[in-house]
């Protein structure tokens, strides 16, 4: 039985099925499936975030104050710096990965390993400066006080209240509650009710009073008159002790998912969970990376004839690329 073509207008142009949609691969089909799929999953994350800022964009930090840490340059005030160098870095690394891709397409295996080890690389210092980031983020750098509304007040210069203070530098650790632990013959460490903290309220009160030098910030936002810009609120030497005695209850310091000494909670619960997403997507990104490079010092892509799976891998790893341009501009630069 003779089979039947339906033909188009153009004489010798045929469709009888069987072609590449878009002139791609099943694999590559599934890779933009997959990116696009991805790509919905941090909007929908980078929206609640957008949402939640302008809800309580009062008691928001300030980026600024937040990631102004930059490597072996301790006290150093470096806003942005070392979070600019990690994005110059990431976005280095895709360069790397197009000049390997083009190497396959050149059937070229001494460029393509070449690129794909240098886009590794880049991927290892980007993930090793998410985990110092986090390290100096948890820690904190000044420390604050808590008040019985979840509030913060931080401490700031009288003279300068753009000059944060931090706690070592009035408040002194003075002798601690130690009691019995059952029977056995250890010892149970009281903070009288600071756990995890340096220092007690109490102390820090006391530092405070003793320091005529520092007033506090509160996290409301008001108008600058001379300027026209929004900024904190803070407190005369009288209010600031008042405040303190009324309504403090305890000592923050660094952030976690329930306590953050820059501000709200709710922006350190965002942080660690949408740039520890982002930061698994490249470290996963780092594996494939390696998996790929490995096969190609096998010689696996010059036997098949083709390097189409070191452009699979680049396609997600320019995903990824491009979800930090959009997770940078939201938490460090809006």
């Amino acid at each position: 039985m003779d089979t039947t073509v339906a033909t188009t207008g153009t004489e010798g142009q045929k469709w009888g099925g069987g072609t590449k949609p878009l002139n791609a691969s099943y694999g590559k089909l599934m890779m933009w499936f997959f990116i696009l799929s991805d790509a919905l999953t941090f909007t929908g994350f980078l929206a609640a975030y957008g949402f939640s800022r302008f809800k309580f964009i009062e008691e928001w930090p300030i980026a600024d104050e937040v990631f102004n840490h930059f490597p072996f340059l301790h006290g150093t005030d470096a806003p942005m710096f070392y979070v600019a160098l990690m994005t110059f870095i990431l976005i280095g690394s895709s360069v790397t990965m197009v000049l390997a891709v083009d190497a396959g397409h050149h059937m070229d295996k001494k460029k393509v390993s070449f690129y794909l080890l240098l886009t590794v690389i880049g991927g290892l210092i980007f993930v090793g400066s998410q985990a110092w980031e986090w390290k100096n983020f948890i820690a904190g750098e000044y420390g604050a006080v808590k008040t019985k509304g979840g509030k913060i007040l931080q401490f700031v210069n009288v003279n300068d209240h753009s000059e944060r203070v931090a706690l070592d530098e009035f408040a002194t650790v003075g002798p601690r509650e130690l009691a019995p632990y059952g029977n056995s013959e250890g010892i149970w460490f009281q903070t009288s009710g600071d756990y995890g903290a340096t220092y007690t309220l109490q102390e820090v009160m006391q530092g405070f009073e003793a320091n005529p030098d520092i007033t506090i910030r509160t996290q409301q936002l008001v108008l600058n008159e001379e300027t026209g810009a929004s900024e904190k609120l803070v407190l005369s030497r009288a209010d600031a002790l008042a405040k303190l005695n009324k309504d403090a209850v305890g000592v923050v310091e660094g952030a976690n998912l329930t306590e953050n000494e820059y501000g709200a909670p709710l922006f350190a619960d965002f942080f660690f969970f949408i740039t520890g997403f982002h930061g698994f997507h490249v470290f996963s990104g780092v594996i494939f990376n390696m998996i790929i490079f490995f096969n190609v010092l096998l010689g696996t892509y010059e036997r098949r004839g083709s390097y189409e799976m070191v452009e699979k891998v680049g396609l997600y790893w320019h995903f990824v690329d491009l979800v930090w341009v959009f997770v940078f501009t939201f938490f460090y630069l809006v």
